[in-house]
């Protein structure tokens, strides 16, 4: 019998939860077949079969947190699949005829004791050891439970009929509330935010004027389009935003609290915020600085459909040396976003609004304003740092004719 313990498959992950089994006790499996599906902080993850073999026990229940390194299934390599069972069968025959000597009971006497029945205190209510350890969890005595599966077998779909009928039975009031328990990606972000509010943060807001941006948006639209690629603002805002960080080194580090240090980063990853059905997702767009526009855009749309799925790869999760989230798309004005180390900056973009602006000759005009909303780290920035770093963005954003200065 061999264990498959769950592997490390993630930066600081020490456990996932288990969303589906893809095999049940006693299937055979292959090498390299999928398994089971987890959740970590961050994506969905599939777990691959280590070799072939034959599924003998599943050590988690669906919905319940496996820890890394802990055995996740049992199964017998292929190899012994054949070979086992009938060593089991002879040590089974050799129980059931032993040997004729002194100590042997009488024939009556065998048949008797053969005919009596196991006390009940005896007999063991055939179940999974995942499915043990939801019983515990709900409360529920195996040994009431009639199982639907082969031979009585409980299945964990009789312990949730249970819990459903429980919850049907509860005399419900003003008072009474709906109990979630979080796991998943949602539990694993609690616990990163709670680690990540011990930053010192300050804010720092700005509005913008995107009135040119989106005319320029619109007129490349049209190129991209044709190319069969969906252009969108969050383009312009990365590519600008590189720019303005190659300015503003200090605002595109790291700060390693272990070792009291600043990492300055020659590169551009940056972290694109995804609402998807589980909860945040942050995938990292690579290499901002040296990419064109229709290849910023085709990885955009890529990561944001695959983190609707919750498909993200763990590559794509990681190194991300600045976050952007533009909580605008969802109708919001204004946020304050929290870091995550060891970035030491993060934006919130809010929605564009067209709002009444003086022009230079003191008449009214309509103007597309958008609104940012700054975090950093006050170990490594301070207001001037940002506000310095702001500015040449916004620089950009509000004469994007400029970048073509910088593009190579």
């Amino acid at each position: 019998m061999s264990e498959f313990k769950l592997p490390d498959i993630g930066e600081g992950i020490v456990e996932c939860e288990v969303v589906k089994w893809l095999v049940g006790e006693g299937d055979a499996i292959h090498e390299d077949q999928p398994v089971v599906e987890v959740m970590t902080d961050k994506a969905l993850v599939e777990i691959t079969a280590p070799e072939s073999g034959r599924v003998t026990a599943l050590h988690y229940a669906e919905g319940e947190s496996a820890r890394v390194h802990s055995a996740l299934f049992s199964y017998r390599p292929a190899g012994q699949a054949e070979a086992e069972p009938a060593a089991e069968a002879e040590a089974e025959g050799n129980a059931a005829s032993p040997d004729v000597g002194p100590t042997s009971l009488p024939p009556e006497s065998a048949s008797a004791g053969a005919s009596e029945p196991l006390p009940a205190a005896a007999q063991r209510t055939p179940a999974s050891p995942a499915v043990r350890r939801l019983a515990r969890e709900l409360g529920v005595a195996l040994s009431e439970v009639v199982g639907s599966g082969k031979d009585g077998r409980v299945l964990k779909e009789d312990l949730q009929a249970i819990q459903r009928a429980a919850s049907r039975s509860a005399v419900s009031s003003e008072t009474a509330v709906r109990v979630e328990q979080q796991s998943g990606l949602r539990a694993a972000m609690a616990r990163h935010m709670r680690e990540a509010v011990s930053i010192p943060h300050f804010h720092y807001g700005e509005e913008i004027d995107v009135t040119a941006l989106l005319a320029l948006h619109q007129r490349l639209k049209a190129t991209a389009d044709a190319r069969g690629q969906r252009l969108t603002l969050m383009a312009l805002f990365m590519k600008s935003l590189a720019l303005a960080l190659g300015e503003h080194p200090r605002v595109n580090a790291g700060y390693r609290l272990d070792a009291d240090e600043v990492h300055f980063h020659q590169h551009c990853h940056i972290g694109m915020a995804v609402d998807s059905p589980t909860g945040l997702i942050v995938p990292v767009v690579r290499h901002v600085e040296r990419s064109s526009l229709l290849a910023l855009a085709g990885e955009i749309a890529r990561l944001t459909q695959a983190a609707r799925d919750g498909r993200v790869g763990g590559d794509d999760l990681r190194g991300a040396t600045i976050t952007l989230s533009n909580i605008g798309a969802l109708g919001g004005t204004y946020a304050t976003p929290i870091i995550s180390a060891p970035q030491v900056a993060i934006g919130a973009i809010g929605r564009v609004q067209h709002l009444p602006r003086f022009d230079a000759d003191g008449a009214v005009v309509a103007r597309a304003i958008m609104t940012v909303t700054w975090a950093g780290d006050h170990r490594v920035l301070d207001g001037g740092d940002m506000a310095r770093f702001c500015q040449a963005w916004k620089g950009y954003l509000e004469a994007p004719e400029s970048m073509l200065l910088h593009l190579g």
